[in-house]
C-alpha cells in the first residue's frame, strides 16, 4: 500500500512539475515581444535590392549620397532614449560575424570601413506612444568598388541605464541589430585566405594555440570548414587538433581561430601546425612553425583555470587516506578471519564425542 502511495505521488509530483514548467515558458515567451522596450521598422529605398529581407542591402553608385531610414516606435508612456551604435562587420573565434561592438581589430586588408561611409546619430529620443526615425547618412567612395562593405546598426533602449538594479536583482539588456550590406557593382568576388600566424595564448582562461588567418577579399566567405593539428616541430605526433565546420567570415576580416590543449600544461618548445580550409570549391592549406617560449608558458599555466584547479587538490593527502583505508581494510579482514577460526574451534569442542560401536 506504501509503494502505491508512494507512486502516485511521485507521478503527480512530475505532472505538476511539467504544467508549471509549461506555463513559465508561455509566459518567457510572450514577454519577449518588447523586451527592448521599443519596436523598429527598416524603411527600405528604391535601391533595396531585396525587399523581403529585414536588412538593408543597397545598389550604391560611386561618390553616391543617400539617407536611409529605420523607424522607432515608443509603445511606453514615458519618453524613450534609444541609443545608437554603428559597427563594422567582424568575424569571431567561432566563426560568426559580428554586427555588434566588439574588441576585434580590423583587418590590414579594409579599404572602406563600415564607420567612415555609414555616419548616425549616438542616440534618439521617442516621445511617449510616439514615434521618431533614425537617419543614416551614406557617403560611398568616389573611386568604382567590386565587392560589398557591411557593418550593422546597433540600438538599444538607455533610458533607465542610470537607475542601479536592487542588490541581489539583475538588470537585464535587450539590444536590436540591423545588417547593412553596401555593393556597387554585380562583378562576382572570389575569397582569398592568408595565413597570419599561429601562437600560443588562452581562451577563456585555458591554454590555447591560435592560428590567425584574414579573408583579404570585400566578400563574405561560407560554409567555411577549418581543420588544424599542432605537433612537435620534426614529429609527426599530433599533439592537439580541431576541427570545426559551418563557419563564417565577413570581408576584409581576421579571425583567431582556437585549438585547444584540453586541460594539458603548456610545454615551452618548437611546434608545427598543419592547417586546412575549406569553402565550397576553394581550398587553402598552410604548414606554419611556431615557437612557445618559457615565458609564455609559465605565465599561461599560472592562469589557466583547469591547472588551477587542478593544483588544489592535495593528491599527497588523498593518497594517504586512500592507502590507509587499503590497510585498515587488510586489518579488519584479518581479524574477522582469526574470530572466524576461533569461534570454529570453540563449537568442535562443544560436540560431544562419539561411541565406539560394540561388536
Amino acid at each position: 500500500m506504501k509503494k502505491r502511495v508512494f507512486a502516485l505521488l511521485v507521478l503527480l509530483y512530475i505532472f505538476l512539475t511539467a504544467i508549471l514548467a509549461g506555463n513559465a515558458y508561455a509566459e518567457d515567451a510572450n514577454s519577449k515581444k518588447d523586451m527592448g522596450g521599443f519596436n523598429f521598422e527598416v524603411i527600405h529605398p528604391e535601391n533595396q535590392v531585396d525587399k523581403k529581407t529585414g536588412y538593408f542591402d543597397l545598389k550604391m553608385t560611386p561618390g553616391q549620397k543617400q539617407v536611409v531610414q529605420i523607424k522607432l516606435t515608443n509603445p511606453s508612456d514615458i519618453e524613450t532614449t534609444i541609443s545608437v551604435k554603428l559597427n563594422g562587420a567582424k568575424s569571431n573565434s567561432n566563426g560568426v560575424i559580428e554586427y555588434g561592438p566588439t574588441v576585434i581589430e580590423n583587418d590590414a586588408s579594409l579599404k572602406y570601413d563600415f564607420v567612415d561611409i555609414v555616419k548616425g546619430p549616438d542616440e534618439v529620443k521617442i516621445p511617449p506612444k510616439g514615434e521618431k526615425t533614425i537617419d543614416l547618412d551614406i557617403t560611398m567612395p568616389e573611386s568604382s568598388y567590386d565587392g560589398i562593405i557591411t557593418g550593422g546598426i546597433e540600438m538599444q533602449n538607455i533610458t533607465n541605464e542610470e537607475q542601479k538594479p536592487q542588490s541581489g536583482s539583475i538588470l537585464n539588456k535587450y539590444a536590436y541589430l540591423v545588417g547593412m550590406i553596401l555593393k556597387e557593382t554585380d562583378t562576382e568576388v572570389k575569397p582569398e585566405l592568408s595565413l597570419n600566424k599561429v601562437y600560443a595564448n588562452q581562451k577563456n582562461y585555458r591554454n590555447t594555440v591560435f592560428v590567425n588567418f584574414s579573408n583579404t577579399q570585400a566578400t563574405f566567405i561560407e560554409d567555411m570548414t577549418v581543420d588544424v593539428q599542432v605537433s612537435g616541430k620534426g614529429s609527426d605526433q599530433v599533439l592537439y587538433d580541431t576541427k570545426k565546420a559551418a563557419m563564417r567570415m565577413a570581408p576584409n576580416s581576421m579571425l583567431d581561430f582556437p585549438v585547444s590543449m584540453q586541460g594539458e600544461r603548456m610545454v615551452a618548445g618548437d611546434y608545427s601546425a598543419h592547417i586546412i580550409v575549406t569553402a565550397g570549391a576553394d581550398r587553402w592549406e598552410w604548414d606554419q612553425d611556431f615557437t612557445i617560449t618559457d615565458e609564455e608558458a609559465d605565465k599561461f599555466n599560472a592562469e589557466d583555470v583547469s591547472l588551477l584547479q587542478e593544483s588544489k587538490i592535495n593528491w599527497t593527502f588523498i593518497a594517504g587516506i586512500v592507502g590507509g583505508l587499503f590497510v585498515l581494510v587488510i586489518v579488519i579482514f584479518f581479524i574477522v578471519r582469526k574470530v572466524g577460526k576461533k569461534t570454529k574451534k570453540k563449537k568442535r569442542k562443544k560436540q560431544p564425542g562419539t561411541k565406539p560401536s560394540r561388536k
